[in-house]
């Protein structure tokens, strides 16, 4: 017999307290049961077991022995089903939150996929601007732009870095002009997202050099969206990440300014509940999403300087 299968027979014996009944839990004959733990002793050259014809109990050695093996059988049991929750097809609810843009510009678009590789899965999005608590609401990721949750019990997961920019409508710039300086944003129009940390005051680097400027909202909302479909009409100029609006630079929708400057960028990151063992539905929906932010180099786009 094996060393494992001799530690599952001890521990079955200290915790039945009967030779005969761990034989029989085991399908062992008595017989074989009694060589085993003989084995098992000389194994270690220690007696493990005292027994007289009405009781059994474990020697000092013994009771050592026996917290070690309870030990080392959970961790064994939990990485088998560890393994077999990756093999098999996840199942149930998946609750995921996030703000509204990141839903719908980088969510949605991937739950066919993702669909198509679990459907026995179920998701439900929880798009949010202010984040529900995390245990009350029952949620399973949150996609979050912070690098810290006040929860210990939580753990965080980068998924990508992101620049933010300001960028106006060509046809707001050809009525108001460009700003060539961070000073020269007092004199525009200004689509500010309002929830952003400290909106009022943009933080400004060059190199060594730092500039603070105060500005005025013509408009400001706690939906990225309103910002954006603002700016697009020609309204003003929005201070958005480029996971919101790289796509509209791109097509030449929305024009990129003061790109000397930079604004301190955004972590994306995917938390989630820390668990030593974590359910599957939570691991494929996290590497899912990783994988195509892989495949899209969505970091690269986000993080590349704009000229």
């Amino acid at each position: 017999m094996d060393r494992w299968s001799q530690i599952e027979f001890f521990v079955q014996v200290a915790e039945l307290g009967s030779l005969s009944r761990a034989a029989e839990k085991l399908d062992m004959s008595n017989a074989a049961a009694s060589r085993t733990l003989v084995a098992l002793e000389e194994r270690l050259g220690a007696r493990l077991v005292e027994r007289t014809t009405r009781r059994l109990w474990l020697t000092e050695a013994g009771q050592a022995f026996h917290r070690r093996c309870v030990a080392m059988l959970a961790e064994m049991a939990e990485a088998e089903a560890a393994v077999l929750e990756t093999t098999l097809q996840p199942t149930g609810l998946l609750r995921v939150t996030s703000s509204v843009s990141f839903a719908m510009l980088h969510i949605a678009p991937g739950l066919p996929e993702f669909s198509r590789r679990y459907p026995k899965l179920n998701v439900q999005i929880v798009a949010a601007n202010r984040y529900p608590d995390f245990i009350e609401a029952g949620i399973d990721v949150a996609i979050r732009t912070r690098e810290v949750e006040g929860d210990s019990g939580i753990t965080v997961r980068r998924l990508a870095h992101t620049r933010r920019v300001l960028a106006g409508a060509p046809g707001y710039f050809a009525v108001h002009g460009t700003p060539r300086t961070p000073d020269d944003l007092k004199q525009h129009r200004l689509l500010v997202y309002n929830l952003a940390k400290d909106p009022n005051v943009l933080h400004f680097s060059r190199g060594d050099e730092r500039c603070d400027t105060s500005i005025t909202s013509m408009l400001d909302s706690n939906e990225g969206q309103v910002i954006c479909s603002a700016g697009l009409a020609g309204l003003g100029i929005v201070i958005q990440p480029l996971y919101i609006i790289h796509d509209e630079i791109v097509a030449g929708r929305l024009v990129p300014v003061l790109t000397d400057w930079e604004l301190p960028p955004l972590t994306i990151n995917l938390a989630y509940q820390s668990r030593r063992h974590q359910p599957a539905k939570i691991r494929v929906f996290n590497d899912f999403l990783v994988e195509r932010f892989e495949a899209l180099e969505l970091e690269k786009k986000w993080a590349a300087p704009l000229r």
